[in-house]
């Protein structure tokens, strides 16, 4: 579907819906309530019927939580979206905290008294996320306690749950059957003595089952709980109507699909110890099992590495959707050179040409996410969404930051280029090169076996800290293969403690943003890979480019690369050329030789 770019009423949000949410927490003998982006399955993404922080604040962004006392309202957010924030909530009743840096503990300390309650709706939170707020406030006289969902009491007009239709996503994109991950992982149950894992996670539980579905925008998962047995039985709870008896007969017997409300239940009736993942697992579900005094086996869900470590027919998958992807955007990027300077093009025309560039595929099922335009300062705001109201004209001389990607039946894209519209700013160059020679130095990285992504995060920052330059979000995210494009547990980021493997795919995204000014990202996707023999051979890793779409000449000090860099550079564009260029229009293939001509 084409982008819906109407403006959503937002006058009426912070004091009517803050004031009922006051009212709520007073009859509910509360001094505070926490209101997470998260839903029940700690999705990044959420269903309309979800969005109780955008409903209740009016920020839309993908990362945060609110905690309203009867005073105060604190906007949680990180780095990426600190301008966001403040442009969408109401500064006169919603204060923007910066977060992680204050931690909700810390701000509960600050703001309620001795003897305070706050309370959280526990489908809401993880367990390792309420012990950490629990710890922060020990000896404060602070409780925090389990709740019901104000939020979800005062929302008149809530949406109702989706109820789309689930699809086979069969083994010749997924380079398994069903059947045999569910027998690989049930033996990995069986080995560490539990009877059956939970899980709570849609794209876990769309990789185990190879299904795929369409209930959260721009993400092909099913909403759905789950519990896999040691015996490789999975009893599945998710709206039966999503899956018809094709579908049904597909899964076989050994899939019971009950409805989400028997959920609960079921959790009381297994017979054994249970593994619970204390991160991704509402808390509610502990609590649920501990009161039945169920054994509960602390550890990660058990579909997260496998899924995230890509097999080769999955990695072929993702390799065929970036070429065909790559036509696309050579197809946009070579119209956009020739219109944007002409001064007539707004945000939202590039946005709507974009996909159509990926309509004409006639293979997107959807976007992957809502694609990303920022010109000028707009390309400042890391996530930034236009809409009617912040529609910005694409004016000659300025720099447009386009991120996107799309869902294709054999795998998911998401790339970032920055460019320059007609003349070059003088002041951008610098930065971009800068950018350039991280994504560069992320792409040629050789590590051993164990490294994690914040060992390899300095390596794409270097270049710009030498200039007293940083960007507030991650180097990379993982990618999932015809699933979700942000996908865990693996990252390149300060914090990420996954040490990499073999087919983990990863995005490769520094970038640097002047507020108000403009904004520089260059995002390719790169496949974990083992790396060829050299030296004594010891046991190392190294990552393969499967994006292949040029990068802004024109924008490149070309002074500041080394010769490596240069020689990098043009070997990528050399092969962009071989492998897209037979491929696209006569006319974007004439742009395509110019865009990827040698330094």
């Amino acid at each position: 579907m084409f982008q819906d770019f109407s403006v959503q009423s937002r006058p009426e949000l912070g004091p009517p819906r803050l004031a009922d949410l006051r009212a709520a927490m007073a009859k509910a003998d509360l001094d505070g309530f926490i209101v997470p982006r998260a839903d029940a399955h700690q999705g990044e993404y959420v269903a309309p019927c979800d969005a109780r922080l955008a409903w209740l604040t009016g920020f839309t962004g993908s990362a945060g939580f609110c905690i309203a006392t009867r005073d105060q309202a604190g906007v949680f957010v990180d780095g990426r979206y600190r301008v966001q924030v403040r442009a969408e909530v109401d500064l006169a009743h919603f204060s923007p905290v910066n977060w992680p840096e204050v931690k909700p503990g810390a701000w509960l300390r600050d703001h309620l008294p001795e003897g305070a309650t706050v309370g959280f709706d526990p489908w809401l939170h993880t367990q390792s996320e309420i012990a950490k707020i629990r710890a922060d406030l020990e000896g404060s006289g602070i409780a925090l306690i389990e709740s019901a969902n104000l939020i979800d009491a005062i929302w008149t007009d809530r949406p109702a749950p989706p109820s789309q239709p689930a699809r086979l996503h069969p083994p010749e994109f997924a380079g398994e059957t069903a059947a045999d991950k569910r027998a690989r992982l049930a033996a990995d149950l069986r080995a560490q003595g539990v009877a059956a894992a939970i899980l709570t996670l849609p794209d876990s539980i769309c990789w185990l089952l190879n299904i795929r579905g369409s209930d959260i925008a721009r993400n092909p998962v099913v909403q759905a709980f789950a519990v896999l047995f040691a015996n490789g039985r999975v009893k599945l709870f998710a709206d039966a109507a999503k899956f018809d008896d094709s579908l049904r007969a597909d899964l076989g017997d050994q899939i019971a699909i009950l409805p989400p409300h028997a959920f609960e239940a079921a959790l009381e009736a297994i017979e054994g110890p249970v593994l619970v993942d204390p991160d991704t697992a509402p808390l509610a579900v502990s609590l649920r099992l501990a009161d039945h005094d169920t054994h509960i086996t602390w550890a990660r869900d058990p579909c997260i590495l496998p899924k995230a470590r890509k097999n080769a027919t999955e990695i072929a998958g993702m390799q065929t959707a970036h070429h065909r992807d790559a036509c696309a955007m050579v197809e946009f990027l070579a119209w956009l050179d020739a219109e944007a300077p002409k001064g007539k093009l707004n945000e939202i025309a590039v946005v709507t040409a974009l996909e159509g560039f990926r309509r004409d595929t006639n293979a997107l099922l959807d976007i992957s996410f809502d694609t990303i335009c920022g010109a000028g300062g707009n390309g400042a705001i890391v996530h930034y969404r236009v809409n009617e109201a912040t529609n910005r004209p694409v004016n000659p001389g300025e720099l447009l930051l386009v991120d996107s990607g799309g869902q294709y039946v054999d795998g998911t894209t998401d790339i970032t280029r920055t460019v320059a519209v007609g003349d070059v700013p003088p002041e951008a160059r610098a930065p971009f090169t800068r950018v350039l020679q991280g994504m560069i130095a992320l792409s040629r990285a050789r590590f051993p076996r164990g490294v994690a992504g914040a060992h390899l995060d300095a390596l794409a920052r270097a270049p710009l800290w030498a200039e007293g330059w940083d960007y507030d979000h991650g180097t990379g995210h993982g990618v999932g293969a015809a699933l979700s494009v942000h996908e865990g547990p693996a990252r390149i980021s300060r914090v990420s403690e996954i040490a990499l493997e073999p087919g983990m795919i990863l995005s490769n995204e520094p970038g640097y943003y002047r507020e108000g000014q403009f904004g520089i990202r260059i995002e390719n996707l790169i496949v974990t890979q083992i790396a060829p023999a050299k030296g004594d051979n010891r046991d190392q890793l190294s990552f393969d480019t499967i994006t292949w779409v040029p990068i802004e000449r024109r924008l490149i000090d070309s002074g500041l690369l080394s010769p490596d860099e240069r020689i990098w550079l043009n070997a990528y564009h050399a092969q962009v050329l071989d492998q897209i260029g037979p491929h696209v229009s006569a006319a974007a293939k004439v742009w395509l030789e110019s865009a990827c001509a040698p330094l």
